[in-house]
């Protein structure tokens, strides 16, 4: 299915800064002022015991960001351009912290986000196509297909977790992912929009909370007008000793991560096919290693009254499998999956089977409604502990240019509380939860 008002919204933040002001052109060279801010207000009747939460009762919290910086390039005759980008995040989080436990609602911080160089080749390399080279360094964002195993470092921890010795805080806005770009990058990649394309990348993260994690591979992939086919090879280079061990990811050093993908139509126009295989051994014993896997099949109804869509995804992942940097791309569900489930209560895409149902519709151009159904089973190594369902009703509505606003309540209910071997604090009932995000560019 396509991208939703929100994936879209949000997958252009991730890439590129959402908005630009032009402060300078001319000369081929451009210089642009770049703001983004984004708001959260979040509910939950329900806690869990992932992160440091231990008393049931639910929690009200807030979360919010802004990122400003400048970016600009400058085109020479040959075609070829230089482009660069500088930015910080100011990010925060209130009220009682995130449900799960991973920020206590009293976080704060403002730092470097981007600050990248890169190269277009322009016309140099004719074989290539225009601009079939793309080579950049630096602190940035990047990912994989649609972000089943990378799409940005973008998990952001708070001060819950700190003490003896650690320290995870990236200043807070958890759900939101303030932060998303990778500390040192280095990645070429070769080819145009058609055909065969690849990019090598080495890319190492500063976040404690994954073990600063470095990683290098390649992707490759062949694009027609009748869908993308993928491969991919992620090797783990080397990890952060002290907290890999804390977090159990020394297997990442040596882990050797093989995916092939395919995202397209037939060629079959309403049609949407998705699907994914990857097989994961792992660098030492500490893990077993693991495969996962999904096939997801849609459909739009592009004849009816707001073009209703359908569409069904199987998901499984193995005991041993780890996600990496997976990350939110094509809309809810991907790959975070319920917003309950995946943020707070878990499973998070390993040891865990889910069945997927999810229906949306466009009454207006600026408005998309939905609604997602998972199921998830034989989880926690087979046991059951974190098996449950979940329901979310979503709306995204653009506003105004300069205002998006998505509400959404969920309904989770887990097999088992925390007393059984489930995450929930006090109880296996229903958990009602609710969020609004309002995304401002500038």
């Amino acid at each position: 299915m396509q991208k939703t008002i929100l994936a879209t919204a949000l997958a252009a933040l991730i890439s590129t800064p959402a908005s630009a002001y032009n402060l300078y052109s001319e000369n081929g060279t451009e210089l642009n002022l770049d703001i983004e801010a984004v708001f959260g207000i979040f509910t939950s009747e329900e806690n869990y015991n992932q992160g440091a939460k231990t008393k049931g009762g639910g929690s009200d919290w807030q979360e919010g960001y802004i990122k400003y910086g400048f970016s600009g390039h400058h085109t020479y005759n040959s075609g070829s351009s230089l482009y660069a980008g500088l930015n910080v995040v100011s990010s925060g989080s209130w009220g009682d912290g995130d449900a799960g436990g991973f920020t206590s609602g009293d976080e704060s911080d403002t730092d470097l986000e981007d600050a990248y160089l890169g190269w277009h080749s322009g016309n140099l390399i004719p074989v290539l196509g225009e601009d079939g080279l793309d080579l950049s360094f630096g602190r940035q964002n990047f990912s994989i297909g649609d972000g089943f195993l990378i799409n940005g470092d973008s998990l952001n921890l708070g001060d819950a977790l700190n003490g003896g010795g650690y320290d995870f805080d990236r200043g807070g806005a958890y759900w939101l992912a303030a932060r998303k770009a990778f500390d040192r990058t280095a990645i070429a990649r070769i080819g145009g929009a058609n055909g065969l394309r690849a990019d090598l990348f080495w890319i190492e993260s500063d976040n404690p909370a994954q073990a600063m994690t470095e990683l290098a591979g390649i992707n490759a992939e062949y694009v027609t007008p009748e869908g993308t086919f993928g491969v991919a090879y992620i090797e783990g280079m080397d990890v952060n000793d002290k907290y890999a061990q804390a977090l159990g990811y020394t297997h990442r050093d040596g882990q050797q991560t093989l995916s092939t993908r395919y995202q397209g139509n037939a060629g079959v126009e309403n049609l949407f096919l998705s699907g994914e295989f990857v097989t994961q051994d792992q660098g030492d014993n500490t893990r077993k290693d693991g495969d996962a896997w999904y096939a997801e099949a849609g459909w739009t109804f592009a004849d009816l009254p707001w073009s209703p869509g359908v569409n069904y995804r199987y998901a499984s992942f193995d005991e041993g499998f780890d996600p990496l940097f997976f990350g939110f791309n094509r809309g809810y569900g991907t790959w975070f999956q319920g917003e309950v489930a995946a943020n707070y209560a878990g499973p998070f895409n390993s040891a865990t089977d889910v069945h997927h149902i999810g229906v949306k519709a466009t009454p207006t151009e600026m408005l998309s409604i939905g609604a997602l159904f998972f199921d998830f089973n034989d989880t926690a190594g087979g046991s059951g502990a974190l098996d449950g369902q979940e329901i979310d009703i979503y709306a995204e509505w653009t506003v105004t240019p300069n205002l998006i606003v998505s509400p959404l309540i969920g309904f989770y209910s887990p097999d088992n509380s925390s007393a059984a071997g489930g995450s929930q604090i006090g109880s296996n009932d229903t958990n009602v939860y609710g969020q609004v995000i309002a995304i401002v560019p500038f």
